[in-house]
């Protein structure tokens, strides 16, 4: 049998900001509880980090929390976390209520938007507002 390695993806994304142009530099978990124990490799030195949840699945919500709590605890204080609800294109199966995740990103100062990755739905924008509350960087490092 093959040993089997498994790894975060690595992505990169450019957006432009005014006349800057910001490059992401992204590393995808995908929340996998096996990364969990890697996750500070990850996320040591980034300068952002999206949580992601999924609306439909209210057990989704709860582990973002943590991930939150982690990140403002083991992060550097000046990352910007942003909180990202997925699946808004299946809103008529939600368990997450809007108002409850953006109560949520308020009270921990994160950045909220709901996105679909199936849609593209807010993908660009929450990737534009992440560098609009970044300040001027060009390079910013991002775990999602």
């Amino acid at each position: 049998m093959p040993l089997s390695i498994r790894t975060a993806a690595f992505l990169t994304q450019s957006v432009c900001l005014d006349d800057t142009t910001v490059k992401f530099e992204i590393w995808d978990t995908a929340g996998q509880e096996r990364y969990h124990s890697l996750a500070p490799m990850y996320y040591r030195g980034a300068q952002a980090a999206i949580v992601v949840y999924d609306i439909t699945n209210q057990e989704t919500f709860a582990r973002a929390k943590t991930w939150v709590k982690e990140l403002q605890r083991q992060a550097s204080p000046s990352i910007v976390i942003a909180l990202a609800g997925n699946k808004a294109d299946l809103a008529s199966k939600r368990m997450v209520e809007y108002e409850e995740a953006q109560a949520y990103a308020d009270d921990n100062s994160l950045l909220f938007m709901e996105t679909s990755a199936k849609t593209a739905m807010n993908v660009n924008d929450l990737f534009l507002a992440i560098g609009e509350w970044g300040g001027s960087r060009e390079d910013v490092e991002l775990l999602g």
